[in-house]
């Protein structure tokens, strides 16, 4: 089995999570869902300060902090070529129409990846074709991008009244959980007279769900495609994968991926009591030499003894595109996540 997680502006960021689900990064653990690093603490920021960096606004005048004040929002990171987010799409767009009377206010960022997405023209093009009516603010100095201090597409953040962070999901998945957490929000900011139940869609064309090809607790056999394409990763051998972690049913089972990055890191362990388990890294094929990190010798071998981040990569300059495998002699090892820096 193989899964796509296209392309994003800066490939891999630093200590990006990596999940199959697809924020244009990914995880090993949840391979039908985000599973997201742990939510970012309630703090009151600057994050929507950052709006008056947007170089234009559609379906909207130009909205701020100040303005926005009382209200709950989402704010969702988009760029309007991502698969990712146009699977989001539909239920964002549900969220909007259905809230909007009763205290939510949703604003997409259209954050460019690609040059041409810079074009205001066609990025006007695209949001009509996608009946796309909430307000969208242009972004193509990564001014809001940075504000947030944001990674990923798709990326949606969930704001309370007085603008602090309660709630962020990256990539695909998790609609259910997201609409609750907009109830919640909306309830503790005062607001009420919604329907509590949860938005019911029938999505065809691009933007229905992914069919990502992978069996959920039950154990299956995987093998990888003859080449992989940048942050496109593999499984190969017998795994189960669940809603955490990705376990190896029997010896010799692999991990493959190709990646851009100082680091690879891998969250990973033996089951709880189990005895350690053995495995050899290679880069491009070979053992990674000057490019192990500090969980494996220069002839990429390494021991699983605890559930924790292994770094297994530490890549000298210059950083390139590198085909990366993992080789697990023993069965049993639970992996959750990789992630990159």
């Amino acid at each position: 089995m193989w899964e796509p997680i296209d392309h994003d502006r800066r490939r891999f960021f630093g200590a990006a999570a990596m999940t199959i689900a697809g924020a244009r990064l990914g995880a090993v653990g949840a391979a039908l869902e985000q599973l997201g690093c742990a939510a970012r603490p309630a703090s009151a920021g600057p994050e929507l300060s950052s709006l008056v960096g947007a170089n234009g606004w559609l379906n909207s005048k130009p909205l701020t902090a100040e303005a926005l004040k009382g209200k709950v929002v989402l704010v969702d990171f988009c760029t309007y070529t991502c698969i990712n987010w146009l699977r989001t799409l539909p239920y964002v767009r549900a969220w909007a129409e259905k809230y909007k009377d009763h205290g939510l206010v949703v604003i997409g960022v259209q954050t460019p990846e690609l040059e041409f997405e810079k074009d205001i023209d066609g990025v006007r093009r695209a949001m009509k074709a996608m009946r796309v009516n909430y307000p969208i603010a242009i972004d193509n100095d990564y001014a809001i991008w940075n504000g947030f201090n944001n990674e990923y597409w798709p990326a949606a953040y969930f704001l309370d009244g007085e603008g602090r962070i309660r709630h962020h999901q990256f990539g695909e998945g998790e609609y259910e959980q997201q609409e609750r957490q907009i109830q919640r929000l909306l309830g503790a900011a005062g607001f009420s007279g919604f329907d509590s139940g949860l938005v019911s869609l029938d999505v065809g064309g691009i933007e229905a769900a992914a069919d990502w090809g992978a069996i959920r607790d039950k154990g299956q056999l995987y093998s990888a495609p003859a080449t992989l394409q940048l942050n496109q990763w593999a499984l190969v051998g017998n795994w189960t994968i669940g809603r955490q972690a990705t376990v190896l049913n029997g010896a010799n089972g692999r991990m493959v991926n190709r990646f851009r990055a100082r680091d690879l890191n891998l969250v990973m362990g033996p089951p709880k009591g189990g005895a350690p388990i053995r495995f050899r890294v290679f880069v491009d094929g070979q053992p990674p030499g000057a490019a192990h990190g500090l969980d494996v010798d220069a002839q990429g071998n390494g021991t699983a003894v605890d559930r924790r981040c292994y770094q297994l990569i530490r890549q000298p300059k210059p950083i390139d595109d590198r085909k990366f495998e993992i080789e697990f002699l023993d069965a049993g090892i639970e992996t959750y996540i990789f992630t990159f820096g």
